[in-house]
C-alpha cells in the first residue's frame, strides 16, 4: 500500500509558487478566482482582519493572471479547482502589485511623502523588470526612473508605456489602509489634519487612486483588486476612485479567506498533525467564530491562529502548552488607539459585560465620526476581527467577540487601561498569579478577591467608580483572571437556570487543576442597609443552588459555587456552599 506523502505546514509562507512547488499544503481557495472574474465590476475591494491569508490570496491571483507564468500553469494550478475550470482571462495580464504594509508616517509628513513616492517608483521598476519579455527597453526605463525624482507622474508614464505596447495591467493593492492611523496620529501630535491633507480633496493618496481610475477608463488598467483590514479610507478618497465595488460582506465570499472546519481537518491530515494531541483543545472555542454575512452558516477560523497551534504540535511532538499566538499581543496597541476616541470606552465595557452588542455594519465610513457615532466604532471593531456576526436582531445585527483568543486581547487592554487611568493601582503580577494558583489547587478564593479588592477596586479612578456595579466588577475580575491560563474564564455561561456570572472552567491542558468555580456576583452601594444586603445574599445563594443542579455542571468534579457581595469599592463578603 502506497504511503501518502506528508506535506509541510505553510506557516509564515505567503508565496503561492513556493507553497505549490516546495511540498507545502495548500488550502484550495481558487474557486473564488472564478467567482471574482464573473462579477460585473472588475474593480474590487475585499477587507478581512489581519492574519486571514490576504497576502497568499493576492499571490495566487498574481501567478494565475500574470502572462509571465503561462508556461507554469499546469504545475501551479493543474490539480486545483481553477486548474480544472480555467477562466478566459488566465495569464492574460501584466500584474502590478503595490504593498503598503511597510509604509508609515510616524517620522513626519515629509518622510511619508518621500516614502510614498519611493513605493511607487520601486513597484513600477519591479513591474518592468518582471516583464522584460514584453517591455524591450525595461532595463533602460528602470535606470532612468531610478535617476529621476519619484512622484505620481511615474504612474502616468508606465500606463502610457503599457498602452503603447498593447499590455493590459491587473493592478493589485495590498494593505491599502495600512498608513491611515499613522496619518491621523501625525496630525494629532503635530497639529493640523495631515490625514485630510493626504487623503481627501487633491491630496497625495487621492491623486494616486485618481490616476489609476483614469487608467481604467482607457482600459490599460483592466482589472483591480484592493485589500485592507478596514474601509476607513474608502469614503475619504471615493471621489478619486468611485469605481470600486466592496465585496467584503457578500454572502458568497464569506469563506474566501480563513479556514472552514473541513479545511482545518484537511490541513491537519495533510501535514501529519496528530489529532490525538488536540483532543483536549476546543479548537472552535479558541480560534473559530467568524461570520462576515448573517445569512451564512459556516464560520471560519483565523488561518494564522490555526497554523500556529499546528506548528507547535509538529515541532514539539506533544500537546501544546500555549494556545494563544503571541503575535496577538500586537493587537493591544491597535485596540488602545481606536478606543481612546470619545465614547468608545463605554461601548467596550458594554461588549465585555453584556457579551454582545447590536448595531449595523457600515460598508464604508470616514475617519471623522469615529468618536461620535457608535456604529462607526463598532463597525471598525468588526472589520479588524474584534467582533463578528452572531445573528440578525430585527433590522440590525447582534455582534459578539469571535473567540477566546480575541478575548485575551480585550482583557489585556482592560488591565492596561486600569493602570493608565488609575495610577495608584499597584498590581504585582507574581502575587496575583499565586492567588490564582491557590484558587485552582486549594479551593480558596479569598486571596484572589482580597488582592484585587485592595490593589485595584479601592484605587479606581473617578471615571471607573461612576460605572462600578456588578457588570463592571465582573469585567475587572475577568481581566485579572486572564493573567494565567490555568482556567478558561467564561462570562455569562448559559445553563438551565440562567446565566452564570463567571464560570472558571479547568483548562484541559492542565488536568491537574483540582477546582472549578461557579461565581455569582452581587453589588450594594455603601449606603445599603442590612436588609438590602440580606436580600442580595438570599437571591444569590438561590441562584447558585439552581446553577449547580444544571445538567451542564452536575457531573463536574470539585465544582465550588461561591457568592461574592461587594459593598461599595472597599468591602465584600464571600459565601461558599
Amino acid at each position: 500500500m502506497k504511503t501518502k506523502k506528508i506535506k509541510r505546514l505553510p506557516l509564515g509562507n505567503s508565496d503561492f509558487r513556493s507553497i505549490r512547488t516546495e511540498n507545502y499544503f495548500y488550502v484550495d481557495k481558487t474557486r473564488y478566482i472564478e467567482l471574482l472574474e464573473n462579477e460585473h465590476n472588475k474593480n474590487q475591494l475585499f477587507i478581512r482582519p489581519r492574519r486571514f491569508g490576504k497576502s497568499l490570496f493576492l499571490s495566487t491571483l498574481s501567478y494565475y493572471y500574470d502572462v509571465n507564468f503561462a508556461d507554469d500553469f499546469e504545475q501551479l494550478f493543474g490539480d486545483l479547482y481553477i486548474g480544472q475550470h480555467p477562466t478566459p482571462e488566465k495569464n492574460s495580464y501584466a500584474v502590478m502589485q503595490f504593498d503598503f504594509s511597510g509604509l508609515n508616517a510616524i517620522e513626519g509628513a515629509g518622510s511619508f511623502i518621500k516614502a510614498f513616492y519611493e513605493k511607487i517608483r520601486d513597484t513600477i521598476c519591479r513591474f518592468l523588470l518582471l516583464h522584460k519579455n514584453v517591455f524591450s527597453n525595461a532595463e533602460q526605463l528602470v535606470e532612468q526612473f531610478n535617476k529621476d525624482q519619484p512622484d505620481l507622474s511615474l504612474l502616468d508614464k508606465i500606463f502610457t508605456i503599457a498602452q503603447s505596447a498593447g499590455i493590459k495591467i491587473f493592478m493589485i493593492i495590498d494593505e491599502y489602509d495600512h498608513f491611515a492611523s499613522d496619518l491621523i496620529k501625525l496630525g494629532e501630535v503635530g497639529g493640523g489634519d495631515f490625514y485630510s491633507t493626504m487623503v481627501k480633496s487633491n491630496g497625495l493618496v487621492r491623486s494616486f487612486y485618481a490616476r489609476i481610475k483614469s487608467a481604467t477608463v482607457s482600459s490599460v488598467v483592466d482589472r483591480t483588486f484592493i485589500t485592507g483590514i478596514s474601509p476607513v479610507m474608502l469614503d475619504d478618497f471615493t471621489s478619486g476612485y468611485n469605481i470600486v465595488t466592496n465585496y467584503s460582506l457578500d454572502k458568497k465570499y464569506n469563506e474566501m479567506l480563513g479556514f472552514t472546519i473541513d479545511e482545518v481537518n484537511a490541513l491537519m491530515l495533510g501535514t501529519g498533525v496528530n489529532a490525538d494531541m488536540l483532543n483536549n483543545i476546543d479548537m472552535e472555542y479558541y480560534y473559530n467564530g467568524y461570520l462576515f454575512n448573517a445569512k451564512c452558516k459556516n464560520k471560519v477560523y483565523n488561518s494564522s491562529m490555526v497554523l500556529y497551534i499546528f506548528c507547535q504540535v509538529l515541532t514539539e511532538g506533544e500537546p501544546p502548552r500555549e494556545f494563544i499566538d503571541p503575535n496577538l499581543g500586537m493587537d493591544v496597541s491597535r485596540l488602545h488607539y481606536i478606543i481612546q476616541k470619545n465614547g468608545n470606552r463605554e461601548i467596550l465595557v458594554k461588549i465585555l459585560t453584556e457579551g454582545s452588542i447590536v448595531s449595523n455594519i457600515l460598508a464604508k465610513f470616514r475617519t471623522d465620526p469615529l468618536g461620535k457615532e457608535s456604529s462607526y466604532f463598532i463597525s471598525l471593531l468588526f472589520y479588524m476581527g474584534y467582533l463578528t456576526i452572531k445573528e440578525f436582531y430585527l433590522d440590525e445585527l447582534r455582534l459578539v467577540v469571535p473567540n477566546f483568543s480575541i478575548r485575551t486581547v480585550y482583557w489585556e487592554y482592560m488591565r492596561q487601561l486600569v493602570t493608565e487611568t488609575s495610577p495608584d493601582t499597584t498590581v504585582e503580577e507574581r502575587q496575583l498569579k499565586e492567588a490564582i494558583n491557590v484558587l485552582a489547587m486549594e479551593g480558596n478564593i479569598h486571596n484572589f478577591i482580597d488582592y484585587v479588592s485592595k490593589n485595584v477596586f479601592s484605587k479606581l479612578s473617578d471615571y471607573d467608580l461612576q460605572h462600578f456595579d456588578e457588570k463592571y466588577i465582573k469585567m475587572m475580575l475577568l481581566a485579572y483572571l486572564f493573567l494565567k491560563s490555568v482556567y478558561i474564564p467564561i462570562s455569562e455561561y448559559e445553563v438551565d437556570a440562567g446565566r452564570i456570572d463567571i464560570f472558571l472552567q479547568r483548562n484541559p491542558k492542565y488536568p491537574e487543576i483540582k477546582y472549578e468555580w461557579v461565581i455569582e456576583l452581587k453589588y450594594c452601594k455603601t449606603t445599603a442597609n442590612d436588609s438590602e444586603i440580606t436580600k442580595k445574599r438570599k437571591e444569590g445563594l438561590e441562584q447558585l443552588r439552581e446553577y449547580i443542579q444544571s445538567h451542564h455542571l452536575k457531573d463536574r468534579p470539585n465544582l465550588k459555587p461561591v457568592l461574592i457581595i461587594f459593598i461599595g469599592k472597599n468591602k465584600y463578603e464571600i459565601i461558599t456552599e
